[in-house]
């Protein structure tokens, strides 16, 4: 009489509850996946044809993301660091869908976001050979690069620094970096004209490992002069800055130089692999 009263037995209710709690984690991490469904299908809804407008005047126009959505994407971004977050988003096709945002959206917010979260999910093997395999996702990441948003470009470069360094991978991005001429304008003009020190030191970062990969590649950017910015209408030709890539660098070397002296750093390495070649050499003594 004077001991508490056991519990009462768990119901059936209970015992289907507390198993639905179980098989709704990803792995074995406390992450819900039908929180997770729910935001990726609110994403895909930011990108129907219903929800983007397709008029011409509208077309340059950037949006901003909704607060509500920003935050729960924002937590995917943060969740994707973890493997079975990541491999759960890879298994539900995630990357299609971030690759549909990159494609549609015109909100500088939302790409930035898209591009980070598929940058931590390269971060695994698995993964990076899967997204980097797939030619329409190269191509859309690659164009990314053309980009006037800052953040969006830092994470785009960050995510190509991730798979040049899968070695399993590398030799794709770099035959795809080949044939698309665009990342060479596009990449000479961050270095000399941006202000964003984080930015430059990343780029610093994917040429250093470009041209440490590939010899023949250094040499046809030290070789072309002549590249223009893609995208630009002939009749505006004249007007487009031509980048040749060592005064390029060196003004990229300039800007970080009082602020990121491991930066500065990366871009004294790309100057000594240019003079690993005669074409370097001559390049950087004109």
């Amino acid at each position: 009489m004077d001991r508490n009263p056991s519990p009462p037995p768990p119901s059936c209710d209970q015992e289907d509850e507390e198993d639905l709690g179980s098989g709704d984690r990803i792995g074995n991490t406390v992450y819900s996946k039908h929180w997770l469904f729910g935001v990726l299908s609110g994403l895909i809804q930011t990108v129907t044809p219903e929800s983007v407008t397709s008029g011409p005047e509208d077309e340059e126009e950037q949006v901003e993301l909704a607060e509500e959505m920003e935050n729960e994407i924002c937590r995917v971004w943060d969740m994707s660091t973890d493997e079975d977050v990541a491999l759960f988003l890879q298994e539900f096709k995630a990357p299609d869908i971030f690759m549909g945002v990159l494609t549609r959206s015109r909100c500088p917010r939302l790409r930035e976001i898209c591009v980070g979260i598929l940058g931590n999910m390269a971060c695994f093997r698995e993964i990076c050979e899967s997204v980097s395999k797939c030619e329409d996702h190269g191509q859309v990441l690659l164009q990314c690069l053309c980009d006037s948003d800052p953040p969006t470009l830092l994470e785009t470069c960050r995510l190509l620094l991730t798979c040049l360094s899968q070695t399993e991978v590398a030799s794709v991005w770099v035959r795809r970096i080949r044939e698309h001429p665009s990342v060479y304008a596009s990449v000479c003009f961050i270095m000399s004209s941006s202000t964003n020190v984080d930015l430059l030191v990343k780029v610093g970062e994917v040429v250093d490992k470009l041209f440490d990969l590939d010899e023949k590649l250094m040499l046809e950017w030290i070789r072309n002069g002549a590249a223009r910015l893609p995208d630009q209408s002939q009749e505006d030709s004249e007007e487009q800055p031509v980048f040749s890539i060592v005064p390029c660098i060196l003004e990229a070397a300039k800007q970080v130089r009082s602020e990121n002296l491991e930066g500065l750093d990366v871009y004294m390495h790309v100057l000594q692999l240019l003079t690993t070649v005669d074409d370097g050499v001559q390049a950087i003594v004109s």
